[in-house]
């Protein structure tokens, strides 16, 4: 269970993240509140996952995911370029991830 709730944590926060420039720089109350919501409701589901997970892999692979997720969601979604060595940075972002758990820190 804890898993699914870290994978909640990393798509309400890569959501939220892709929706900062809808805030039209925090001025739009409606966007703003919908992203700190977004933010918040992802920080707590990860206090609630570092209940079962050690925090040091519950919030490497929060952040790890989260940055190439959030970068999928601009290449894909927000018209930003993926050349070859942001595609080989987040490659090793999601080796170090996978690394880390596979070597028994949980």
């Amino acid at each position: 269970m804890a898993w699914v709730l870290l994978m909640a944590a990393i798509g309400v926060e890569v959501a939220a993240s892709a929706a900062l420039p809808r805030t039209q720089s925090f001025r739009d109350p409606l966007w703003t509140a919908l992203v700190l919501g977004g933010y918040a409701t992802s920080i707590w589901l990860l206090a609630v996952v570092v209940r079962q997970l050690p925090v040091s892999v519950a919030y490497a692979v929060w952040a790890g995911l989260g940055t190439a997720g959030m970068a999928a969601v601009g290449v894909l979604f927000l018209g930003e370029h993926l050349g070859a060595l942001k595609a080989a940075a987040l490659a090793m972002i999601v080796a170090g991830v996978v690394l880390l758990n596979l070597s028994g820190a949980h």
